[in-house]
């Protein structure tokens, strides 16, 4: 989790089994991802990471955000930080109702989250619902 000091809140964000926490701070508008800028990501993740903050428009540009991604897969990962993030700017500019509507217009789930599991193997088959076929002839 990242470092906490009096006036940073820890922000909380999760997909499928990948978990992601976000500090916010008043700065120039520098975002790392597990210790790296965002802009060195690769491209579709370095994307779905930074939606919220394009929905903020010029305000992201008052602050820094810091976020560690854990467990999952790597596109779980961008989605749990993208969701973290989103709920932390949404709290952080309070006062700016915009932001929070602009989020929900483009994605409900960027602040309520996504339930979504994979579903587990059953037994009699290859799969959650796949079964072996049966032959009577």
């Amino acid at each position: 989790m990242p470092a906490k000091s009096d006036s940073e809140k820890v922000y909380f964000g999760s997909r499928k089994k990948a978990n992601a926490f976000v500090s916010i701070e008043p700065g120039t508008g520098i975002i790392r991802y597990n210790g790296m800028l965002v802009e060195a990501l690769p491209s579709q993740l370095e994307s779905l990471i930074t939606v919220p903050v394009k929905l903020a428009g010029d305000k992201r540009f008052k602050i820094n955000a810091h976020i560690i991604a854990r467990g999952g897969g790597a596109v779980s990962q961008a989605y749990a930080a993208s969701i973290a993030l989103a709920r932390a700017l949404s709290d952080y500019f309070k006062d700016d109702e915009k932001i929070r509507s602009a989020i929900l217009s483009y994605d409900r789930h960027l602040l309520i989250g996504d339930p979504r599991q994979k579903e587990p193997k059953k037994f009699g088959g290859p799969g959650a619902r796949r079964r072996e076929q049966k032959s009577y002839r």
